[in-house]
């Protein structure tokens, strides 16, 4: 990173791909956090930026630009040596500031000033990695639950659309599917449910819907018969959440106790183009006793992949912004809102 005040040196290769300043200065997951490990160099592509994610000894996480200065290399091909990243084509070495501070061709010469990495904002939070690939213009969407102890947190993850990443959102905050894509789980498909007319408002943090009132069948990892009353929240262009409550009920879907326990899921988008996204979410749930993690992990996977098996088959690949081109209805009104949300922000990547 640059000292303030410093202009801030971009990679030639920042010309390619996305150029939406509305993205490029937001926050955007790449990865689990206990997917990198110490000494090991990992490639990543966001946004069709090629980088590298690595964590220093000191267990700090570093993302840069898959590139070195000197004849533009992938770093991504090199290796880590005494909290150094190694170029493979003349093994320049780069400490965790992005400096060089070595070239063995030249050993006894103090590297150029200009000899760098290009290094980005990085951050852990919520058992994740997340990069700003400009400068952040607001911090890491914030997840409701994940400070609260009551709540057990479960990672599931990662699934691979090749499918827009507005279209992969737009799905996960969209509950008229759930008779049909997800039958026998989180809807009744020769019943479907009807959808009572509800509101979205923007707040402080993004889009907001009222509650939802759905029947599922099997509404969570406990196996029981649920009546779900889901709020979504649109909290940024690839982030997103939904809060449930649920209340225990017969297989009619008539509530059988007036408690009523809490599920979250926190639902992130890694855009590696126009076309291709990869999703990872984290649940948070307080229902007791807790079901096991697994059967969570398991019935994420199920859900997940056939979303992404619908999102795949949606045309065009980018989402129309401009509300003509796709027919809405009330029961649309989160997934119209949201397209709504990003026309106003100016995006202009990914989307028609």
């Amino acid at each position: 990173m640059n000292a303030p005040g410093e202009m801030k040196v971009v990679p030639i290769t920042a010309l390619d791909g996305c150029q939406d300043p509305v993205l490029l200065n937001d926050w955007q997951v790449v990865g689990y956090a206990d997917d990198f490990q110490a000494g090991t160099i990992y490639p990543t592509r966001l946004l069709e930026r090629d980088l590298i994610v690595w964590r220093s000894e000191s267990g700090q996480i570093h993302v840069w630009e898959d590139l070195c200065i000197h004849r533009g290399a992938r770093l991504s091909k090199g290796w880590i040596s005494n909290d150094h990243v190694v170029c493979p084509y003349h093994g320049w070495e780069y400490d965790c500031s992005g400096k060089c501070t070595r070239m063995p061709a030249a050993p006894d010469e103090k590297p150029m000033k200009k000899a760098v990495a290009f290094p980005y904002h990085a951050e852990e939070r919520f058992g994740f990695v997340w990069v700003c690939l400009g400068e952040p213009h607001s911090d890491i969407p914030t997840f409701p639950d994940w400070d609260d102890t009551e709540f057990m947190k479960v990672h599931s993850g990662p699934y691979v659309y090749n499918a827009n990443g507005y279209r992969a959102i737009e799905n996960f905050i969209d509950a008229s599917h759930f008779p049909f894509v997800h039958a026998g789980l989180n809807g009744v498909k020769d019943n479907a449910d009807r959808l009572d007319p509800y509101t979205v408002e923007e707040v402080e943090t993004g889009l907001k819907s009222s509650e939802v009132r759905v029947f599922q069948p099997v509404g969570d990892a406990t196996g029981h018969p649920l009546i779900a009353f889901y709020t979504y929240h649109a909290l940024r262009p690839l982030v997103a959440y939904f809060r449930k409550r649920t209340q225990r009920s017969d297989a009619s879907g008539q509530p059988i106790t007036e408690h009523s326990d809490l599920f979250g899921t926190f639902f992130t988008v890694q855009m590696v183009d126009d076309r291709h996204c990869i999703v990872r979410v984290c649940a948070a749930l307080n229902v007791r006793p807790s079901p096991d993690p697994t059967a969570v992990r398991d019935r994420a996977d199920v859900i997940f992949n056939q979303d992404k098996d619908i999102v795949e088959t949606q045309r065009p690949e980018r989402i129309p912004t401009e509300l003509r081109y796709e027919l809405h209805h009330r029961t649309d009104l989160m997934g119209q809102r949201y397209r709504m949300w990003l026309r106003n922000k100016g995006i202009s990547y990914g989307v028609i």
